[in-house]
C-alpha cells in the first residue's frame, strides 16, 4: 500500500487569486522517507497540511494511510492515529506542563493516566528534555520547544510523520540528534517520514527529493520530471 496518493489536487485562497496547488500528482511508498523543498510561498506547507488533512482541497483526490480524506468523515481519529505533526512554530500549548503537551495526543487511546505519564517522560529523555517535563513551554528555549513538538508527535507511535521545518530553530548538534532519531525511527519502524525543510543538508538525507514551484511538483526525485528549477 502505497502511504501517500494524490491525484490533481488544486487549492487556492483569496477567492482563487492565490494558487496554492495546481494540479499535483504525488505517490509516496509506504515507510518511504521523502523532503519536500521550494522556495517561500511555493506551496510545499499547503501540501502538507493537505496530508495530515488540516485543509482540504478545491478538487482532486487524496488518500493517505489508507484513508480517502475527501470522503472520511473521522479525520480526528485519522489524526490522531496515523500522523505525528512537527510545526514549524511549535503549536505547544502554553498553560500546561511540557510533559502535559506531550499527552495530549494519548488521549485517544486507552491509556491510564499513569501509563501516559510514563510515555511522556520517556518521549522527553529520548529528546534531552525529561528535566523539564513539570515546566511551562514559555520558559524553554525556542529549540527546546521544537524538541518537545517532536517528543509530542511520536506520542502514538504514527506510521506518518509530517515534519515542517523541524530543525530550523536547532543548533547543529541538535539538529543532528533530532534528525537521527526521526530516521531511525523510519528505519526501526517503517514510518513514512516526509520532511519539508530549505535545508539541502537536511534533504539530502531523505530516500527522494520533491522539489515544489509556483503550486506545481517540478521534480519527484525519480526522472518522471523536469530538472530542478529551484533556487532553495
Amino acid at each position: 500500500m502505497n502511504a501517500v496518493e494524490i491525484k490533481d489536487l488544486y487549492k487556492s485562497y483569496e477567492g482563487g487569486r492565490i494558487k496554492a496547488l495546481n494540479g499535483v500528482n504525488l505517490t509516496i511508498a509506504d515507510g518511504e522517507f521523502v523532503s519536500i523543498i521550494g522556495p517561500s510561498g511555493s506551496g510545499k506547507s499547503t501540501l502538507l497540511n493537505m496530508l495530515g488533512a488540516l485543509d482540504v482541497p478545491d478538487s482532486g483526490s487524496i488518500s493517505v494511510a489508507g484513508e480517502d480524506l475527501n470522503s472520511s468523515k473521522k479525520l480526528n481519529d485519522f489524526r490522531s492515529e496515523k500522523i505525528g505533526f512537527i510545526f514549524q512554530l511549535h503549536n505547544l500549548i502554553p498553560n500546561i506542563s511540557v510533559r502535559e503537551n506531550v499527552e495530549i495526543p494519548m488521549f485517544t487511546r486507552k491509556m491510564s493516566s499513569g501509563e501516559m505519564k510514563s510515555r511522556a517522560l520517556k518521549l522527553l529523555d529520548d529528546v534531552g528534555l525529561k528535566d523539564k517535563a513539570d515546566i511551562l513551554p514559555s520558559k524553554l528555549s525556542g529549540g527546546e520547544r521544537q524538541r518537545v513538538a517532536i517528543a509530542r508527535a511520536l506520542a502514538n507511535e504514527p506510521s506518518i510523520i509530517l515534519a515542517d521545518e523541524p530543525t530550523g530553530s536547532l543548533d547543529s548538534k541538535t539538529s543532528s540528534k533530532i534528525l537521527k532519531q526521526l530516521i531511525d525511527l523510519h528505519k526501526d519502524k517503517n514510518v513514512t517520514l516526509i520532511i519539508v525543510t530549505h535545508d539541502m543538508d537536511v534533504a539530502k538525507l531523505a530516500d527522494r527529493v520533491i522539489e515544489v514551484l509556483d503550486g506545481e511538483i517540478i521534480s519527484a526525485g525519480d526522472d518522471s520530471l523536469i530538472d530542478s528549477k529551484i533556487n532553495v
